[in-house]
């Protein structure tokens, strides 16, 4: 139905959905809140949790994902207000689809005697799944998902954490421009029942968003400044919706927010769950220099302290966790792949990108705390908004079809 409606009127539709992001504009509360990092644990001599913290709230980092849900890390954030997003790795994702009783058993057992001294307020199941080989993992992630976020609402926790799983950019069979952004035709299903959830949870899409790979892979085509996100740089302007990015990054961010537009889910908020450029790599790795990860980091940096949003919703601040904190030596892959860190495990910078370290400021002052109250108000926000989007999308389609 969608591709019938495009190739009837493509720019009918694309300003339809404009319309629709508009109308979200005025509508969503925006929040403050700090720089989101990757804290990755793959390596043999990286410092102990409790020093980990010491930086990051010297820092002023408030928000903090992590790939699992490690006692001693979970432990070392108690009382510090940073934001925290944990875990649920791919093996367990089937057994929590089959069993609701395996997904309040994992949430008693690894988050709840943490909570609330340390500030959960996410949690990724699996990583990356529908761009994997694993069927029986596609299939079941979806509903160990909603199993979990049962066993939230039975511990009473629902309203503080959010639950969804962070994908690869790859689920978009096309990225650029960016308003005709789409799914694949594998991923779109799962997509459908993801984004369902999503809006049935008031959580946000994440999305591990690389621009490196895109220069990497072609950087005689590739503008290198545009990947960068260099201000400067004239960028790139959409032929359908004339917007212009001076940001790769952005530009994919609202390839997502398009593609879910066009199975009906175009108020969900879409958040970047990963981001990075690696300081070093192997020869065939062009373009991974320490002096190129130092200014993608930088300019996003300066982008989110501005609250720079996207230029499809430019008044909502991106929300990005850049990866990494480390330099995780165990890493598997090409050199790259251990070098993404703005420091070493020695806590020395790689590169200085801007983040000062400040003794007597934590990270918990620069985060704003959301009541329940406050949290419920935005969730009955967000299902109004994805009504009108529904009956607006209804409108446009049967108009379409006369």
């Amino acid at each position: 139905m969608a591709a019938a409606l495009l190739s009837k009127s493509p720019r009918l539709v694309i300003c339809a959905i404009l319309c629709i992001f508009l109308f979200s504009e005025v509508c969503v509360l925006r929040q403050a809140a700090a720089l989101g990092i990757n804290y990755g644990q793959v390596g043999n001599n990286l410092p102990p949790p409790q020093q980990v913290v010491q930086l990051l709230s010297s820092l002023r980092i408030g928000k903090v994902r992590i790939y699992d849900v490690n006692p001693q890390v979970l432990s070392a954030f108690a009382g510090t207000g940073i934001e925290l997003i944990v875990t649920v790795p791919d093996d367990l994702v089937p057994g929590m689809a089959a069993s609701a009783s395996q997904a309040l058993q994992w949430l008693t057992a690894g988050v709840r005697p943490y909570f609330p001294a340390t500030r959960v307020t996410g949690i990724a199941v699996g990583n990356e799944v529908f761009t994997g080989d694993d069927e029986q993992l596609k299939a079941s992630l979806v509903p160990a998902m909603r199993n979990l976020h049962a066993a939230l609402a039975q511990l009473g926790m629902d309203a503080y954490v959010r639950v969804s799983t962070a994908n690869s950019l790859a689920v978009l069979a096309t990225s650029y421009p960016p308003s005709q952004g789409v799914f694949t035709q594998a991923a779109a299903p799962y997509m459908a029942q993801l984004l369902r959830f999503l809006v049935d949870t008031s959580a946000p899409f994440w999305i591990n968003a690389y621009p490196y790979f895109a220069y990497k892979d072609d950087p005689t085509k590739v503008s290198l400044d545009y990947a960068l996100s260099n201000p400067s740089h004239v960028g790139a302007v959409d032929p359908y919706t004339h917007l212009q990015y001076t940001s790769m990054l952005y530009a994919q961010v609202d390839a997502v927010t398009f593609a879910a537009a066009r199975l009906g889910y175009g108020n969900v908020p879409v958040h970047v769950s990963e981001t990075g450029w690696p300081s070093k790599g192997d020869a065939n790795e062009a373009g991974a220099t320490v002096e190129n990860a130092r200014q993608y980091n930088r300019n996003l940096l300066m982008r989110q302290i501005s609250g720079e949003g996207t230029p499809l919703r430019p008044k909502l601040r991106l929300e990005v966790y850049l990866f990494a904190l480390f330099n995780e030596d165990m890493k598997p892959g090409p050199t790259s792949e251990r070098n993404y860190g703005l420091y070493q495990p020695d806590m020395s910078m790689v590169y200085n990108v801007g983040l000062n370290q400040q003794a007597t400021t934590s990270a918990a002052s620069l985060s704003l705390a959301t009541s329940p109250a406050s949290r419920r108000d935005v969730r009955k926000n967000f299902a109004g908004l994805c009504l009108v989007t529904s009956l607006a999308i209804l409108l446009i389609t049967q108009a379409l079809l006369l």
